[in-house]
């Protein structure tokens, strides 16, 4: 998606060749255009497998998972990182090392919002190692829903996360694929 490379360039800070930060468009501010054309272009290229719900990881997937939501008319559920005196008893729980936060974290689901036999398409903004997207899909089978596949916003291809998912023959789309970060240089595939 070349929008979003563009974003990329303009504000992307090579903090080292295994991390960027996007802050100013993607996980701490938001650019509402941007997150809005992400998910016209997320709808375009799931539509056909006719998800019934799209799945995040709070908090930085929730904008684009939302903007994917909207587009497909489906509603979106997140899971949570911490567990709220309002959230039911009855969750699908997962730990999850966060690669930019060094943390090993749960992540839960209440049962009620994941229904056997619901398509779920995941979303998320960025794939490094793929445990955040690891431990939704094994919240997805615990749920005994169907996994049609992963829409990530930044893939960094010099880490395993999205080829792990591919070789479990997982369909994943990404919107911008980082080959480099060395040199403290954003090279794209």
């Amino acid at each position: 998606m070349e929008l979003l490379k563009q974003r990329i360039m303009e504000v992307g800070v090579v903090v080292s060749d295994q991390v960027l930060k996007l802050d100013a468009i993607l996980n701490h501010q938001v650019d509402p255009t941007l997150i809005m054309e992400m998910g016209k272009e997320f709808a375009r290229l799931f539509r056909e497998s006719k998800p019934d719900k799209v799945l995040t990881v709070e908090s930085s997937g929730i904008p684009i998972a939302f903007a994917t939501a909207l587009q497909l008319g489906v509603p979106m559920v997140f899971a949570r990182r911490k567990k709220t005196v309002t959230m039911d008893q009855d969750t699908y729980s997962e730990r999850v090392p966060s690669f930019t936060k060094g943390i090993v974290t749960d992540i839960m689901v209440s049962a009620h919002l994941l229904s056997k036999g619901e398509r779920i398409l995941l979303i998320d903004d960025f794939i490094a190692n793929g445990d955040a997207a690891r431990g939704l899909i094994r919240i997805i089978e615990k749920a005994e829903a169907e996994l049609v596949g992963v829409g990530i916003a930044v893939e960094k291809l010099f880490q395993a996360g999205g080829r792990s998912l591919r070789e479990r023959d997982i369909r994943v789309e990404s919107l911008a694929r980082i080959a480099s970060l060395s040199g403290g240089q954003i090279r794209f595939e």
